[in-house]
């Protein structure tokens, strides 16, 4: 796979995006490109350009407490906090700063905060960020949890969409579909892949790949 990476490059981004084109399982779908998105979570000035194109969509009318980072984004996270910081986005915690925080998963793969997090969840204004959204399920999961602690969303944010909106909130991203040339996601029960015998490249998810 690391062979046939293809670099792509969105208007306005200085940092490209690596994809490879296959036969790709999500936990929710199959793909025909993954994303390869490890150094613009890890690297330094990569996740400090990501945070500076996803930093003009809150500067009006939003304040922000709280950034939900989730597929290991917290980099980018802490990055976008500086950002809106920098360009005056106001936040209503005590020390005008901004939490950025991860969620953990239980036994039934439920996201839940510990106890000494859930005070920056409750009654915040919340981000979440997410590294990449094919179908908008893992969005749900992340909104639930939000709203189950009492927090009060304020905006979605991904380095990669597939998707414009989910319920009615826009899904703010660097990368979209159109970005990709024909990609494509499938129920897995309607992949055409599957259909012609073509075997699984890769397990993916936002945190890698692993090869089958």
């Amino acid at each position: 796979m690391e062979n046939r990476y293809i670099k792509l490059q969105a208007p306005g981004c200085n940092v490209p995006l690596k994809v490879v084109p296959g036969h790709f399982a999500t936990n929710h779908s199959h793909i025909n490109y993954y994303i390869d998105m490890t150094t613009l979570k890890t690297r330094v000035s990569e996740a400090q350009e990501v945070a500076r194109d996803l930093v003009g969509l809150y500067l009006y009318n939003t304040f922000v407490d709280t950034i939900v980072c989730l597929d290991g984004m917290d980099v980018v996270g802490a990055y976008l906090a500086e950002e809106l910081t920098k360009a005056g986005v106001m936040s209503r915690n005590a020390h005008q700063t901004i939490y950025v925080v991860t969620p953990e998963y239980n036994s039934n793969s439920q996201m839940i905060f510990r106890d000494n997090i859930q005070p920056m969840i409750t009654g915040k204004n919340v981000i979440l960020l997410m590294a990449s959204v094919t179908t908008g399920k893992t969005i749900n999961k992340g909104v639930e949890c939000i709203q189950y602690y009492g927090g009060k969303l304020q905006g979605i944010s991904a380095i990669f969409s597939a998707i414009g909106e989910l319920d009615g909130m826009p899904v703010n991203s660097v990368f979209r579909e159109r970005d990709i040339p024909d990609y494509q996601s499938y129920d897995f029960r309607e992949c055409p892949y599957c259909k012609m015998g073509i075997k699984l490249d890769a397990l993916v998810n936002g945190y890698g790949y692993s090869k089958i």
